[in-house]
């Protein structure tokens, strides 16, 4: 199946899961309808990676087509969607995929509605409660698939650890967030955990374990999947800093106001001279950062060589991924659809 073909049928079943949920909501109360407003909004973008990687995790270890895989790889968007809400909610994100992110859309229904209290309060509550609900509905999703119980139950372990991994993953990115002095070493730690595993590494085990691969197939998809999740992080830093708000959905330089502590930022620190350092620091995390002290902070970045380093480790970890898929005891089929995941979740502008 072609990576455009994953896309269109991961997207139908997602909609069919939605729109199977959505009497349910709606006996409830009408006013449950803007919720689901505003996951059609989020779930109608994206790029499907992980439902991806999970099909052909699947496919690696010998599983054939089929509706199942299908929807129990798009039950990983439901988790992502999760994921996106509740991180927009902590670094207080105005956008998602060129849209309002979901507490900016309840803010402004409050807003809208003329209701008393605090619009933010309201915004960030219910997306907190959105994405609790996207959460307990890819469990639903998953367990919905059609893939028997036996496959399931092999599945459950690997989509379990997925989730505490990324959930400490996300925890740790907001402490180095919060103690101001990620190093090279503790970036990589919290890329390892909130991003690599959970959008490659992970993926591609959990649709290998329901295929039931053997422990070397397992192994090789780890030699893959991990390093090139690195790789992806690394290269969505880059764009953080250096993305075009038309292609990324999200404003210039909307890490440095966010003050992530990426290995971009850290590699750049590690190069710094005081100056630079100092300036960098000062000013790292201003939401008010305009687009002057952006390219402020864009200049230090390339003048240290942070961003030829981080550039440098991109190819490295990218190289490593390509060798050991090379070698891989899987399907040339899987080898190839995977090579070409290689290059897209590594090239990409968004």
């Amino acid at each position: 199946m072609s990576t455009s073909r994953i896309r269109k049928e991961v997207g139908e079943a997602l909609l069919g899961f939605v729109d199977r949920q959505r009497p349910a909501l709606l006996t409830i109360s009408d006013d449950l309808a803007p919720l689901l407003s505003a996951l059609d909004a989020l779930l109608g973008g994206g790029k499907r990676l992980r439902p991806a990687f999970c099909y052909w995790g699947w496919r690696a270890a010998g599983g054939e087509d089929g509706p199942g895989i299908v929807a129990a790889a798009a039950s990983l968007e439901l988790l992502q969607a999760s994921a996106l809400v509740h991180d927009d909610v902590m670094d207080s994100s105005d956008t998602r995929r060129g849209q309002p992110s979901a507490h900016r859309r309840f803010e402004a229904l409050h807003h809208a509605q003329a209701w008393p209290g605090d619009a933010e309060a309201f915004g960030g509550g219910a997306a907190i409660l959105l994405g609790d609900l996207c959460l307990a509905w890819s469990s639903e999703m998953f367990e919905t698939s059609g893939l028997e119980e036996e496959r399931r139950r092999r599945g459950r372990a690997v989509y379990d650890l997925m989730r505490t991994e990324v959930m400490c993953g996300q925890y740790l990115d907001m402490l180095e967030g919060t103690r101001g002095r990620a190093t090279v070493a503790t970036a990589l730690r919290v890329v390892e955990y909130k991003s690599a595993k959970y959008t490659i590494e992970r993926p591609l085990h959990l649709g290998a374990a329901l295929a039931g691969a053997r422990p070397d197939v397992t192994a090789a998809l780890t030699g893959y999947g991990l390093p090139l999740g690195i790789a992806f992080q690394l290269r969505d830093d880059v764009l953080g800093v250096y993305g075009d708000p038309a292609e990324t959905g999200k404003p210039a330089g909307d890490d440095l106001r966010e003050g992530k502590r990426t290995v971009l930022v850290a590699l750049t620190l590690e190069r710094a001279s005081a100056a630079q350092a100092a300036a960098l620091q000062r000013r790292l995390g201003d939401p008010g950062l305009d687009r002057p002290g952006v390219d402020e902070l864009r200049t230090i970045i390339e003048e240290t060589g942070g961003l030829a380093a981080c550039e440098t480790l991109i190819e490295r970890y990218l190289r490593e991924a390509e060798r050991n898929l090379e070698s891989a005891p899987i399907t040339a089929e899987a080898r190839d659809a995977l090579a070409e995941l290689a290059v897209a979740a590594t090239t990409r502008t968004t």
